[in-house]
């Protein structure tokens, strides 16, 4: 599982036309799932992320958690994630889960950060969207977890 977390002022999802998600500051995360991911996974990177220190404190050190700010996420799916771009020039995506399997384990790993106190917004999955955001810092943290970790 793959987790690619920024620290936004604001950030949207638009499908269609048709803005269905915003927030105001807090984190976007693109998340993107391989075929050896449960949802162990998922909860565990939802406590990492809820407890993520990356939001100033009064010294400007990054020592603050999204949890402690009471601010919320937007939760992309990202199936690109697990592009392999070794060979050629177009990348691969046979390490990408399967949609039905990844839209649980999406959703699994949305409640388990409502289940830290976090609110979730979320993209559309499986659908295009176009994704607006204002990065705040920049601050940008790639996170991973398989099974053997």
């Amino acid at each position: 599982m793959k987790v690619v977390v920024q620290r936004v002022k604001e950030a949207s999802c638009t499908v269609d036309g048709t803005v269905i998600s915003t927030i105001n500051h807090g984190f976007l995360l693109l998340v993107g799932f391989t075929h050896t991911d449960t949802v162990k996974e998922c909860q565990y990177l939802a406590r990492k992320i809820a407890n993520l220190r990356i939001f100033e404190d009064n010294d400007g050190k990054l020592n603050i958690a999204l949890k402690d700010k009471d601010y919320p996420v937007l939760s992309i799916s990202q199936f690109t994630l697990y592009a392999d771009t070794k060979k050629g020039n177009r990348p691969s995506f046979v390490e990408a889960m399967r949609p039905d399997p990844a839209t649980k384990l999406y959703q699994a790993f949305n409640k388990s950060l409502r289940e830290h106190g976090i609110t979730v917004k979320e993209g559309a999955f499986g659908e295009h969207m176009d994704i607006s955001l204002i990065n705040d810092g920049p601050v940008t943290i790639i996170m991973e977890r398989d099974h053997n970790d």
